[in-house]
């Protein structure tokens, strides 16, 4: 039995024998720390640091003073960093091993890009500093802005939106500013069924109705789907190439003629950029709008709540209606335009993404990774991005199924669950599994078209002996579930920090809000004769 946040329950604990490998009294297992929460190990009447009684000073918060203790759990210094430190070894990281996830591109985030964002110019600056004394923080995102534009064969780039989602609505908000230029209203947003989840929600959040497109047998879109729902009413289609399946969508020139045939913009989603950076400019192909995640393709680092980066380039056709702050040079010199009034050039933003620039902590990272790589050196990391999935398309093709045998695979290679079939194992089960032999599972259940997906992206950080192991790990699990073998895979993750969660009821009866226990009392233990 599990509390809802995965914890055992104190009736569970008690009950462990020597034979579940955790201890009966703390709840660990060797060094698997069980960590309680910071209000159980400190105690709020407590304070792990002695400070003189302040003088008696008047009160300025009138009825706004604090009338009772804050509750908050006195600890030391030690015990406070060992908590911490605890904690966080509970997360698994790139910096720990393999991070298979498909379609996020899990890469190794230099320590060069890092030093680099922590220079005192770059990591102090304030976006309401007088601009002469942010020059070298403007000429960069200038340099940025070049190699984003160059890579992509665009007219124009917005820097300021903070993630793929954010820069999938500016794209989009961009497309709606040039048909409203243009006296049109249109309605309709065209989304293939194996798209990301961001892309319909950007339609619907601007009004648009979403009409999904079917995928072909191949894992393609289908180009005469397409053509059937282009008319008048149609304001964009959204498409990522490569696709979410880790194919290239070979017919995505015929697809653009179509729809810009009828006015229509196509809208490029860029987070599987790394398959093709340096290999294919994404405008030459007819794209013209596309976010680029600089987590994925440029290693800056990816979640932990951000802050993010996901600038917006933008064709010609596009460039006009680029979002406030863009740069411009003048006299040779780039600057920033940060107000409609200041616009020239038949320029017409439609407004601002956000108060301010943009994350230049990221925008540092992403131009150290570019420069330190060069051109060629990008082009080689997408060919090794490209390599890498292949190689273990190769190596497990034989005891897991693969979605799409006949097409090569780009940066990820996607796994369908046939292989599993009367073993008893599911792909959850499967996932689980990974975690024990001290693995992050890859992207499961996506994209909706393949049953039971797994979908697999090794990146270029991964040495062939890193692949090597990760492809015996799952060898080692596929033929473990048909020889069945159900209970390696049932009670995963056996090592792991928690055990299998309930996950449809911590998903719909979350614990929001920790209340203190009753009291655990401590047996007296009887000395050994």
């Amino acid at each position: 039995m599990m509390n809802a946040n995965g914890r055992p329950t104190r009736a569970e604990e008690s009950s462990r024998s020597a034979n579940d490998d955790v201890s009966t009294f703390t709840g660990n297992a060797a060094l698997d720390i069980e960590e309680p929460l910071i209000f159980e190990i400190g105690r709020t009447e407590a304070t792990g640091v002695d400070l003189p009684e302040p003088a008696a000073v008047a009160p300025r918060l009138g009825k706004h003073a604090r009338r009772a203790p804050l509750s908050l759990p006195g600890l030391t210094e030690p015990e406070t960093m060992r908590h911490y430190v605890r904690l966080s070894r509970q997360n698994y990281a790139i910096d720990l091993g393999v991070y298979p996830l498909g379609s996020c591109t899990m890469k190794h985030n230099p320590r060069l890009n890092e030093k680099m964002a922590r220079l005192p110019g770059f990591a102090d600056v304030h976006p309401l500093q007088p601009a002469q004394t942010s020059e070298g923080a403007v000429a960069l995102m200038a340099e940025l802005s070049h190699w984003l534009m160059e890579l992509t064969g665009m007219a124009a780039v917005a820097l300021s939106p903070k993630a793929g989602a954010h820069g999938e609505l500016c794209g989009m908000m961009a497309i709606k500013a040039a048909l409203s230029a243009r006296g049109e209203t249109r309605s309709k947003v065209l989304v293939p069924e194996s798209a990301h989840g961001t892309n319909p929600a950007t339609a619907a959040l601007l009004g648009y109705k979403v009409e999904a497109i079917p995928a072909r047998e191949d894992g393609t879109v289908d180009v005469e789907a397409v053509k059937a729902r282009l008319d008048s009413d149609v304001a964009a289609i959204m498409l990522t190439n490569p696709n979410t399946c880790g194919l290239f969508e070979r017919d995505v020139a015929e697809i653009a003629e179509a729809v810009h045939a009828v006015g229509a913009y196509f809208y490029g989603d860029g987070a599987n950029f790394n398959a093709i950076m340096g290999k294919v400019r994404p405008g030459d192909l007819g794209i013209d709008a596309m976010h680029i995640n600089l987590h994925k393709t440029f290693s800056t680092p990816h979640g932990g709540g951000g802050p993010g980066a996901g600038p917006v380039v933008l064709s010609e056709r596009l460039a006009p209606f680029a979002p406030l702050p863009y740069l411009r040079l003048e006299d040779g010199k780039p600057v920033l335009v940060e107000h409609a009034s200041d616009t020239e050039d038949g320029a017409k933003p439609f407004g601002r993404m956000c108060a301010f620039h943009g994350q230049m902590g990221m925008y540092v990272r992403a131009l150290s990774y570019m420069m330190s790589h060069g051109a060629d050196g990008l082009r080689q990391a997408a060919e090794d991005a490209v390599l890498s999935a292949n190689y273990l398309k190769a190596r497990l093709g034989d005891v897991m199924t693969v979605a799409y045998p006949e097409r090569p695979a780009m940066h990820e290679v996607l796994f369908k669950d046939d292989f599993l079939d009367e073993t008893g194992v599911t792909t959850l089960d499967f996932a689980k599994a990974m975690i024990d032999e001290g693995f992050h599972p890859m992207t499961m259940y996506f994209p909706l078209v393949v049953h039971g997906a797994m979908l697999v992206e090794p990146t270029e950080s991964e040495s062939r002996a890193n692949l090597d192991l990760f492809v015996a790990t799952l060898r080692d699990l596929a033929m473990a579930a048909s020889r069945g073998d159900t209970g390696r895979f049932k009670a995963a993750p056996r090592h792991a920090p928690r055990r299998r969660l309930d996950e449809t009821g911590a998903a719909r009866h979350p614990v929001l809000r920790w209340t203190k226990p009753e009291p655990r009392p401590i047996e007296p233990v009887e000395a050994a004769e």
